[in-house]
């Protein structure tokens, strides 16, 4: 009786469905917004003319638009239905991205993608809290591996079909292709999802940004924030120049591009919902460790190689999603547990904005790092990020270690009350 209870506990309602469901669609659109940026990158820098600098301003501009977003509306975010936050920030993100698609210079592509940041960048946090409000820690992981799935669908399927369109209409189709598709989700969340207003109940009579420095002044969640900063920055170092170094220095072809992402991706579909359950069945911290050093590993050959096999990228580029993701999903489900109910919109959507700005630091700093002599010449200087990553992730280890024990106090002392 008691196996039939915990089993009937563990199974997810058609509600609960549907609210993963719209989540990992949203998170779908969202993150192919901003990841089909590396993809076109060797499309876009030729095209356009741009530097490795500049491109690395274009990919940074989104993040910095989104990390200031996230930090104005933060204190707002537990004082509205998490629904209408959700469906008015993605309206704006939808429109951002039609921007994107009409663009025909680098200051109107700049001025889109800051524009696209300030809605876009905010989705993240808001689902993010809808799952905390939703799901308990105990199932948060698998939730979280599910959601992540939008990640590995990006790869799958909206990166591939994105760099076919993109050789067939030009660079700017794959984002009216997301504008079809964000316009249909946006709809569905309309007329099927149902209010999300239960932690309104909890609030107090502070102003937003009374409950903004209450937030930001808790110590344990600062940890938390500085955790999912570093990680950031490591994540985003590498990935805007990832197909100009396939092409320019791997010798991938543009033709061979969709397949790699494509397969990739296939590897993000499998790994995120079993490192899901691995993170709620196993010490989340371990599981994060192991990654880390497998990536750390990863990495380092990677970002030294010359003219290689197309079958031995596409074997790295595996590696590469399995550190990645496994990483990912234990650090998320994690830092989830920090914030407590009434705090929960405005940690998330703190920790979204410094995640967001450490990446557009990184990605800019990435820029200046990398150089590329001329339009169809190696990049240089890969090597020397891939280092950089490596001492960034050790940093990341030790900061989810201490995520990790305030997490275990925490459950302890509620246990005990």
């Amino acid at each position: 009786m008691t196996e039939q209870a915990t089993s009937a506990k563990d199974k997810f309602s058609s509600n609960e469905i549907l609210v993963i469901l719209l989540l990992a669609l949203t998170q779908f659109t969202v993150v192919l917004d901003f990841m089909v940026m590396s993809p076109l990158g060797d499309m876009l820098m030729k095209s356009m003319d741009l530097s490795t600098s500049q491109f690395g301003f274009s990919v940074s501009a989104y993040a910095f638009s989104a990390g200031l977003s996230g930090l104005l509306t933060a204190g707002f975010a537990d004082r509205f239905d998490r629904k209408k936050l959700l469906l008015f920030f993605y309206i704006g993100f939808i429109l951002g991205t039609l921007f994107c698609g009409l663009t025909t210079s680098y200051p109107m592509l700049l001025a889109a993608r800051i524009f696209t940041g300030l809605f876009g960048g905010v989705i993240g946090s808001i689902s993010m809290a809808i799952v905390t409000d939703i799901f308990p820690i105990e199932r948060r992981g698998r939730v979280m591996g599910f959601m992540q799935m939008g990640f590995g669908a990006s790869q799958v399927l909206g990166i591939p079909i994105s760099l076919y369109i993109a050789n067939m209409w030009g660079w700017q189709s794959p984002f009216l292709m997301i504008v079809g598709l964000a316009t249909i989700i946006w709809l569905v969340i309309v007329f099927k999802l149902q209010p999300i207003n239960k932690h309104l109940a909890l609030q107090s009579d502070r102003s937003a940004f009374s409950h903004l420095w209450h937030t930001v002044s808790k110590k344990n969640y600062r940890i938390g924030f500085l955790a999912t900063a570093f990680l950031s920055l490591g994540g985003f170092m590498m990935m805007p120049w990832g197909s100009a170094f396939a092409v320019n220095n791997l010798h991938v072809t543009v033709h061979q591009l969709p397949i790699l992402f494509m397969f990739s991706g296939v590897c993000s579909l499998i790994i995120m919902p079993v490192a899901g359950k691995l993170s709620d069945r196993f010490d989340k911290f371990k599981l994060f460790t192991i990654a880390s050093v497998w990536l750390s590993i990863v990495v380092i050959i990677y970002t030294n190689m010359g003219p290689t096999a197309f079958w031995l990228v596409l074997i790295m580029n595996i590696g590469f999603m399995i550190g990645i993701m496994s990483r990912m999903v234990p650090a998320i489900a994690l830092s989830s547990a920090l914030p407590a109910k009434e705090d929960r919109g405005a940690f998330m959507g703190i920790n979204a904005s410094l995640q967001q700005i450490a990446g557009g630091a990184a990605a800019a700093v990435g820029g200046m790092i990398v150089v590329q002599q001329d339009k169809f010449s190696p990049l240089e200087h890969y090597d020397t990020l891939g280092y950089v990553i490596v001492v960034l992730s050790a940093i990341s280890i030790f900061l989810l270690y201490r995520v990790s024990v305030i997490v275990k106090a925490q459950k302890n002392e509620n246990g005990k009350g």
